[in-house]
């Protein structure tokens, strides 16, 4: 059972003064069929920079991607199942579909050796925040365990999460297009 993450989406009204517009789970969950428990969910996109802050009260009818659009940035929370369950039983075909299902299939950097089947990169500027649980961040020659209240500046690397835990891990991810 994925949990809703709550998003409120503060805003002003025709006066000008500070009112709430939407207080719901986010609507844009994307599911990993192969990770059971695995959900990525969408909270804002932003497609400029610096952002508009006045006049916006959705912006989740951008398209889906794992990037941000260009000059933009994106807020997602994830949740990491432990991998134990299916970890032996990912193939080629349900990364492919992962990736195309989060809009960017070009990101899987999948290949036979990798660390991890998840491998990807994206030419993006993270702050990555573990919010609950434990994670390993596998990079291409070395890895790091993180924790709760861990961070991670990810900037433009082949990377994947690893959840070698027994409890679902739970990452804040504000992502932010990036040159290179």
């Amino acid at each position: 059972m994925v949990r809703p993450i709550r998003r409120v989406v503060a805003g002003e009204d025709a006066a000008g003064k500070a009112v709430v517009h939407s207080d719901a789970p986010s609507p844009d969950v994307t599911l990993d069929p192969a990770r059971p428990g695995y959900a990525a969910t969408r909270l804002w996109v932003t497609d400029t920079t610096p952002a508009r802050v006045k006049g916006v009260r959705e912006t989740l009818n951008l398209p889906r991607t794992i990037e941000p659009p260009p000059q933009g940035s994106v807020c997602r929370v994830v949740e990491f199942p432990p991998e134990a369950p299916y970890i032996g039983k990912i193939t080629a075909a349900d990364i492919a579909a992962h990736f195309a299902a989060m809009g960017s299939p070009g990101a899987s950097t999948a290949a036979s050796g990798a660390p991890h089947p998840y491998m990807q990169r994206t030419r993006t500027f993270d702050f990555c925040y573990i919010l609950e649980g434990e994670i390993t961040l596998v990079l291409d020659t070395e890895e790091v365990h993180l924790t709760e209240g861990d961070t991670v500046i990810q900037r433009g690397t082949n990377h994947a999460w690893s959840n070698r835990s027994d409890r679902p891990c739970l990452v804040v991810f504000s992502q932010h297009d990036g040159k290179i």
